[in-house]
Order: structure tokens, then sequence, then C-alpha cells
């Protein structure tokens, strides 16, 4: 089959969904930035690929083939050699890029942010998959894959933003309470979901469906909510003026200037 054809169906559903997000946004991030994030994304897979051959090697389970596991030993394979280590990975390139960069001075920004690291992220990843399966593969995966990493960014976006005021406000307790959740809940959300589609059968394939369209729901009344409420941050004398970075004295520990 022609691989622009697959490329396109690949691509499609990244586009419609990081549209949707970004229209959303009152005060729109820059697109050099969102493309940054992006690019932050594609290569987290290959940072998920480092870590999950590290983590083989330690604990074989890891690596298992899914059939060959009981559902105890698939929900050790799935939670935290998928889930956990596909959500860890995001959260680093999300955190790295975002919660200290000048342009993330509001909540939905955070969210944004994390939308299009894991656009990266979903875009490679569904390529990979529609390029060796096919139309059907990716006709699905953009009814239920893609859209299922936007919801676990969407999460992880979230706490992230609430770990930002936490920070702006000096509150350090509930700044890595929130960090912790922007870890756990995606990895939670992401463990449930492929738990009930690798486990095979008849029970947890019917809660599969009723947990992606209450994940998906959810996901929309948050975007929804906060896109509409949302707040600057008041961080001014917080941040580099210069190069964005967070300080807590006269100078910024990355460039040196003065912020007065």
């Amino acid at each position: 089959m022609n691989i622009l054809i697959l490329f396109f169906i690949s691509a499609l559903p990244v586009v419609l969904l990081g549209l949707f997000v970004y229209k959303k946004d009152k005060n729109k991030e820059p697109i050099s930035l969102l493309i940054k994030l992006f690019v932050g994304g594609i290569l987290s897979c290959f940072l998920v690929l480092i870590v999950t051959l590290i983590a083989t090697m330690i604990f074989p389970i890891l690596g298992a083939d899914h059939e060959e596991l009981n559902l105890f030993q698939l929900l050790i394979n799935v939670f935290i050699g998928i889930a956990l280590i596909e959500e860890l990975c995001k959260w680093i390139i999300s955190y790295s890029i975002s919660f200290n960069n000048k342009h993330c001075d509001e909540v939905y920004d955070m969210i944004i942010h994390c939308v299009f690291v894991s656009l990266g992220f979903a875009f490679f990843e569904n390529l990979l998959y529609v390029i060796d399966g096919g139309i059907q593969v990716g006709i699905m995966r953009a009814l239920l894959a893609v859209p299922g990493h936007v919801c676990d960014a969407i999460f992880m976006g979230y706490f992230l933003g609430l770990a930002k005021i936490n920070y702006v406000n000096n509150d350090n307790k509930k700044m890595y309470k929130n960090i912790s959740l922007s870890i756990l809940v995606p990895t939670i959300l992401h463990g449930i979901y492929d738990y009930c589609l690798f486990a095979q059968n008849a029970i947890f394939i019917i809660i599969f469906f009723i947990f992606v369209i209450t994940m998906y729901v959810l996901s929309l009344k948050k975007v929804k909510i906060i896109s509409t409420a949302n707040q600057r941050f008041k961080y001014n004398d917080k941040f580099c003026t210069n190069c964005g970075t967070a300080v807590n004295s006269n100078y910024c520990p990355i460039c040196g200037r003065k912020n007065i």
C-alpha cells in the first residue's frame, strides 16, 4: 500500500486532536514551542525504548509475552513495563520543557504542552503500527489509542498546572503532591486501558469500552472547564525575564541576569 496513504492515516488523528486542544486556548502558545514539544514527544519514544531494554534486563517479566502471563503477572507487566515507563518518559520531556518556561503562565498551557508531547509520541508509535498493520489498524488507533494518549496527557497537564500554582504560591507540600499525581494518574489510566485490552477476556473488553467512554467524557469536560476559566499565574517575580528559568533570588541561576 502507498506509504503516503498510511502516513496520512497515521497523522490525521494527531492533527485533529492537536487543533482541537490548541483552539481552546485563549492566549495561543508560540508555534515554535509546540513544535519543540511535539518533537520532544517523538524523542520520548526512543527514551522509552532505552528504559524498557534496561528494565527488562533487570526484570524479565516486563518483557514477557502477554499471552503467557496470568492476570496478576499481566498487571505487573502492563502497569510497570508499559504504562509507568511510557508516562514517565513523556512526563520527563513535558516537565523539562514546560514547567519553567516563561510561556507556561496558565493552567491550560500545561495541558496543551503535555498534549503536544503525547501527540508526538502517539504519532511516531502510530506510524509504526499502521505501516505494519494497514488501514484497519490505523482506524482503530485513531478512535482509541491516539485519543487515549491525549486523555492521559490532559490529566498529566492538569496536575502539573496545579503544581505550578503551588510553586508560585510557595506551597511545596502541595506542589510535590501534584507532581506525584501528574505521573501517577496518567499511569493508572494508561494501565487500566492496556490491561483490559491485553487480558483478552469478554468481561474486560466490556470494562474497556466503559472505561474509554468515561475517560473521553471526563477529559473533554476538564478541557472545557479549564480553558474557559483559565487565568494567568501571578509569576513575574518568580521567572527570569531573559531566559524564562524559575528563580528564587535576585540572579538567574542559568543566564546570570539580575531580576528585579
